[in-house]
This record gives structure tokens, sequence and C-alpha cells, in this order.
């Protein structure tokens, strides 16, 4: 297929029908008559704004996630915008059909309504970057930059938005640390289209500074700023949002994702398909098979997932991953990779390690005889000898890496999830096994097809 029919089939397949359109339209309609009814009532001076990407206009079909911000007045003290925004949240949520509370920078209100997910979240009524107190408070400014500078290239926006999802580096969250929204948006704003911006992938790169606020010449001072300290970070790209100057929009993306973006990029240009848009679901393989054609082994810990999200959740796991590989490399075993993730209540830490045991016997060397260290060292070991001035012994260890572990974790030697230690600390650890859910998710680590550019 050429890369203008590619488009024009996705775009059948992305863009909202007139009765989607209608539907939204309608459910926002009522939204913020049940909001300015409810502040009213209240007398609390607040402004309801939609935000995100039905207030822009550059949702997917079938993705109508609604983001409702409550603006309170800037004289507010946060404390009593949290509480009250909180409150007022809540409120409106019982006239739809089920909500709950959420946590991010403070709390608020994730309501269901006639089967749409609506976020109420309470904010400060911000005119510019100046005002911004919370994190959330962008997204007005957002949404209103995004109106004022797309021009009719919604349908670009959408485009980019699919290609980044079939090619799983869309989401800023933090355990995805990919492209969000916002900067699909104003990477379509930059370059023109969707197609400009997959030509840009090199020029992106080594440009390396976006600028589209012009901040570089109307704050320099704080521009600069920003990207000293982003590219003191080794961001992949430094977007300077375009509604305040201290902020790199793309201070999440990590080098991997945008790896990703940048060879399938790439390889739709030279090769059009709609499977960078809508990739079939990967086959699974027999992770056993896997593991002897490699001569490697894989050890699985196992237990309790704990209540959290997986903005939290998630990260704590990669931590926890990169202290076992740290610890268990330090006892003498290597290991290849990790993946973590979770299934049914239960959390799990997959390392891939090249061997299950080690030596019996490890030379350690000590210091030299003469000090009161030396003593302590003579006395704490069995076999001891001298080369020159410094002595030796020798170490007995445990081999299994089962018993390595074990240890590890008992003597706190293993950095992990501030959260995860307890659960952990009681894991069922597996070796070259998991359980029958998991066996699809463990040969897709082993294979490298998770994550795996070819």
């Amino acid at each position: 297929m050429t890369i203008e029919a590619v488009i024009s089939e996705v775009l059948q397949r992305i863009r909202p029908s007139e009765e989607e359109r209608a539907f939204v339209v309608e459910l926002m309609e009522e939204l913020k008559g049940l909001a300015e009814e409810t502040i009213e009532s209240s007398g609390l001076d607040v402004k309801p704004h939609f935000v995100g990407s039905l207030a822009k206009d550059t949702y997917l079909a079938g993705d109508h996630d609604v983001d409702l911000f409550l603006a309170f007045p800037l004289e507010t003290p946060l404390e009593e915008l949290r509480k009250k925004g909180l409150e007022l949240g809540k409120v409106i949520a019982k006239k739809l059909d089920s909500y709950e509370i959420a946590y991010a920078e403070h709390p608020y209100v994730r309501a269901k309504y006639r089967g749409v997910s609506v976020d109420l979240v309470p904010c400060y009524d911000v005119k510019d970057w100046k005002d911004v107190r919370t994190a959330v408070d962008r997204s007005i400014l957002h949404t209103r930059w995004v109106i004022e500078n797309i021009k009719g290239r919604n349908d670009e926006v959408r485009l980019l938005k699919r290609f980044l999802k079939g090619i799983k580096a869309y989401g800023s969250e933090i355990y995805i640390r990919g492209f969000s929204g916002y900067l699909a948006e104003i990477l379509v704003i930059k370059y023109g289209s969707f197609l400009g911006v997959l030509k840009n992938a090199d020029f992106m790169l080594r440009q390396k500074i976006i600028d589209p606020g012009n901040w570089l010449k109307r704050e320099y001072e704080l521009a600069m700023k920003t990207v000293k300290r982003e590219t003191g970070e080794d961001r992949p790209l430094i977007v300077i949002d375009p509604v305040d100057p201290r902020r790199n929009v793309a201070a999440n993306l990590s080098w991997e994702k945008y790896g990703r973006f940048y060879f399938k990029a790439h390889q739709f240009l030279e090769g059009p398909s709609l499977s960078f848009f809508f990739p079939e679901e990967k086959a699974g393989g027999n992770y056993l098979e896997e593991l002897r054609r490699k001569g490697t082994h894989m050890v699985t810990l196992l237990f309790e997932k704990p209540n959290l999200v997986d903005d939290v959740l998630m990260p704590q796991l990669e931590r926890s991953a990169r202290g076992f590989e740290r610890a268990l490399q330090r006892e003498g075993f290597r290991v290849l990779d990790w993946n973590v993730g979770h299934f049914r209540g239960k959390a799990f830490i997959m390392l891939e390690v090249d061997r299950l045991e080690r030596e019996k016997v490890r030379i350690k060397p000590g210091p030299e005889f003469f000090t009161e260290r030396g003593w302590d060292f003579y006395r704490k070991n069995e076999r001891v000898w001298l080369k020159g001035k410094r002595l030796y012994a020798e170490k007995r260890v445990k081999e299994g890496i089962v018993d390595v572990i074990s240890e590890l974790l008992s003597k706190n030697q293993v950095a992990l999830g501030k959260t995860l230690r307890e659960h952990i600390g009681g894991a069922d650890v597996l070796l070259d096994y998991v359980p029958e859910e998991l066996e699809k998710e463990a040969y897709l680590f082993l294979s490298r097809e998770k994550g795996g550019l070819k």
C-alpha cells in the first residue's frame, strides 16, 4: 500500500463519526450543566473547564475520557483548594453513575457516567505561567494553546497518536515514559503534519531544542535554565512548554521510547503498512525452548501485589529489579535482563541470569597483617595466608541463587521499592518455571519480542 492509502484507511478507523461527535458534545454539555448547577448551589466561585483531547478535538474514535477541571480563584489557599475541590468533585460525582477518590499531586474524583471515565480535578484558574502553583494548573493553558494553534490539523494529531500507540511509545506515565498527547500535538503544530513529524525524526534529535513559544527570545534566562537542566539530565528532546518556559514537555520521554519512534518512523516511510498503527498481537512461544536455545536461566520472584496504582507500583518494581541486578552481580551472577509486571493480584520480577550456581570457594583479600583490622580478619576466617604484607582467606559461599537471594534479602542488601520490601521478602522464587498465566510474558521477555525493534 502507498503511504496515502495507508493514511486514508487509518483515518477511517480513528476519526470519530458524526454520531460519536454528537454523543461527545451532548455528554460535555450535560457534565458542564451539572457542574455549574452544583457550583452555584454550593456558593463557590469556581469555573469548570474541559481540558485534554476531548476539549481539543484530538481524541481517537472510541476514546472518550473526560477531564473536567474545577478552577478556583488564585487567592484560594492550597489546603482549602484541596479540601473544597474534593468535596465539590464528590457532590458532582454523586449525580453521575459511580465514583472513587484517586490521588495525584492532590486528591481528585474519578467518576463514571454513561460508560465514560470522568476526572473531576481541582486546580487554580490561571491566566498565564506566572500563576501556576500546582502541576495540573497548566492543563487549562495547554488546552487553550492547542485550540489556538492547531489550525485544522486535528486529524494529523490523531494519526500521530495512533502511530505512537501502535509502536508502544505513547503515554508519559512514569512507568511508560513515552510521548504524551500534548507532546504529539506540539510536534504536529511544529512540523505541520503527521508525515512532517516522522520525516523530522533525525532533525528533531540533532536540533534537540524545540521552542514553539519562542521563549528563548521572550524569557531567555528562564528558558536557558530549563535547557541547561534538561541537557544535564541527558533528555532525548527538550521541548520548552509553549505556555511555561520553566518546563520541558518531553521531560518524561525516555531514550528507549524515542529510539522506538526513531526506528519505526524510518521503517514506516520506507515501507508503509497498517501494522504500524494496528499491530497484530504477538504470538507466544515456548519459554523453556528459548532458555535452552540461549543456554541461560530465569529466576522469577512472585509475590502479593500491594494495593498501589501503576504510576506508583511500576517504578517501585523497576527499582527493585535493578536492585536485584546490582546485588546479584556483586555476588558473581550475571543478570542479562529483567522484566516486571503484575497479574490477578500478583506482582512479579523476572531475571534472566547466566547460571543458577556459583563457585563454592572464593578468595577473600584482607588488610595488612600488622593492623588492628588484620587481627580481626585473622580471627574471623579459618584458612588464612600471607602474600607480602597482605592477608588472604578462603571464603565458603552458598552456591544456589535461591539461597543467595534469601541471604541478600535477610541482610537488607538489595535496594528495593520503598513499599515492596515486606512483599518481596515473602516472595516465591521460581527457577526456569512460571505459572501458566505468565508463560507468554516469559517468552516475550526472553525472546526480546517485548519491546524489541526487530
